[in-house]
């Protein structure tokens, strides 16, 4: 039997390798998608693969596709898990499993491979697409089938088999990094009264530490979709990491939460999303002047059953995908340009414009005299809506309230 197996090079999927190996008696193919999360890490797994027996390595660059297909359109429903998570995670999980199974037809394997645990989120999301993607295609979870408990588990299975731990994450806590955001749990960070290490941020800088004078940028947006930086036109992936660049540099995109696992229980995440952070306050600031009051208060309303369902591992669900056709539609007038003030960790809007669609007048919205509006209109559209707090009122004091 050949495997594809979602491949590190850390500790854990060198186990796995190993142990698929040995327990299924099966070829295995070490695959890892490239969504960012630097040319050491990639070049670590493939040097990993080769020492621990992978009778083939694949790195597929699918960074384009990630922003292009995932990154952005989540952007257009402003997908904010629990009010704080981008969801960077959660987001790079659909790309990845898609280029598993991709994989897996290349090479003609019956079976591919994860190395996400019991208690996460990742798991569901890995298996919930591939499933969705190939039905029948047959999935290995070694976390939910072996008896191994924990990291001393692996390490000794590790040393008794000569597999090299150089790759093996450190102990404090673990880090999952991509274009997007890096994310930081586990370990030290699992106790939430703890803070989080000084020394562990790798995209921003402490706001502390940030530069004493204030930087601006402007985004522009064509549909709801960002186009460019500054006037400067950019494709998706240069575009976020011009981003990553900017917000890195003044601290902003830092995150620290409790949030609600699909399984149920609560987990500590800390959060890097510098570049996306200020796209998301740019879109919002842009649609301000485009939507519609009563569209724009519809789709807010949607933004956390769309939110739950990536973070639960439904990108390629139908229900997830009808909701997307709403939030483009939502997006075909949002045209525009925001202008951001990066400052010590605070991202704030200073200015927006629309090209094309603006629903702002400020002939109508002026406080200075105008022609355009009879104040006097606003009497009885006041009284209309006072109707039945008057008759409730009225009712309330007749009966001695």
């Amino acid at each position: 039997m050949r495997v594809v197996l979602a491949y590190s090079g850390g500790l854990d999927t060198s186990v796995i390798l190993r142990w698929i190996q040995e327990t299924y008696d099966a070829e295995v193919v070490a695959y890892t998608a490239d969504v960012g999360q630097g040319a050491d890490e990639l070049e670590k797994a493939r040097a990993a693969a080769a020492t621990t027996g992978a009778s083939e390595f694949v790195c597929d660059d699918l960074q384009e596709e990630f922003v292009r297909e995932c990154v952005f359109p989540a952007l257009a429903a402003n997908a904010v898990y629990e009010h704080y998570y981008l969801m960077g995670t959660a987001l790079a999980r659909p790309v990845i499993a898609r280029g598993l199974v991709r994989c897996a037809e290349r090479v003609d394997a019956g079976a591919i491979a994860h190395g996400a645990t019991g208690k996460g989120n990742d798991q569901i999301r890995f298996e919930l697409a591939a499933y969705a993607l190939a039905p029948n295609l047959r999935i290995i979870a070694p976390w939910r089938e072996w008896d191994m408990k924990g990291r001393s588990d692996l390490i000794a299975y590790a040393k008794a088999r000569d597999i090299s731990l150089a790759a093996a994450p450190k102990p404090e806590y673990s880090m999952d990094a991509n274009l997007m955001h890096i994310s930081y749990e586990g370990g030290v960070l699992e106790d939430p009264w703890a803070g989080p290490p000084a020394d562990m941020f790798r995209m921003t800088v402490d706001p502390e530490s940030a530069p004493d004078t204030p930087q601006w940028v402007t985004i522009r947006f064509e549909r709801g979709v960002p186009v460019a930086v500054d006037g400067e036109m950019l494709d998706p992936v240069p575009l976020v990491e011009r981003l990553n660049a900017l917000g890195g540099r003044h601290g902003i995109g830092r995150v620290d939460i409790v949030e609600n696992r699909f399984l149920g229980m609560k987990s500590r995440g800390v959060y890097e999303t510098p570049g996306v952070t200020l796209l998301l306050h740019a879109h919002r600031a842009v649609e301000s002047l485009t939507l519609d009051r009563e569209v724009q208060h519809l789709r807010d309303e949607l933004i956390p059953r769309y939110a739950e369902m990536v973070y639960n591992g439904l990108w390629f669900s139908p229900e997830r995908e009808a909701l997307q056709s709403f939030m483009d539609k939502v997006q075909e007038r949002v045209n525009g340009e925001a202008r951001l003030k990066l400052y010590k960790g605070s991202a704030t809007i200073e200015g927006r414009r629309s090209l094309t669609h603006t629903l702002y007048d400020e002939k109508t919205a002026t406080f200075e005299a105008d022609d355009v509006y009879d104040q006097s209109d606003a009497t009885g559209f006041i009284r209309l809506q006072a109707l039945r707090l008057r008759s409730f009122g009225a009712k309330r004091i007749s009966e001695g309230e």
